[in-house]
């Protein structure tokens, strides 16, 4: 299994993440993402591609993906 991990150093909150993979983020009242489980997310086998995908696309290159 992986984790999500969010740098909020890194992020603009721009809320490309939340768009990509909504079933494990949302965005807060500014665009920046939040874990719908709090802190790290797991990341389902079965969302792990859009999990890839959104890492990816971040524009501040905020996101991380970790082997658990």
């Amino acid at each position: 299994m992986t984790t999500l991990h969010i740098d909020w150093t890194a992020c603009h909150g721009r809320g490309l993440c939340a768009e990509l993979l909504p079933e494990l983020l949302a965005t807060d009242p500014w665009g920046y993402p939040i874990a719908r489980t709090g802190g790290d997310v797991d990341v389902p086998a079965e969302l792990h591609a859009d999990a890839v995908t959104a890492t990816k696309f971040c524009p501040r290159l905020a996101l991380r993906l970790r082997a658990r």
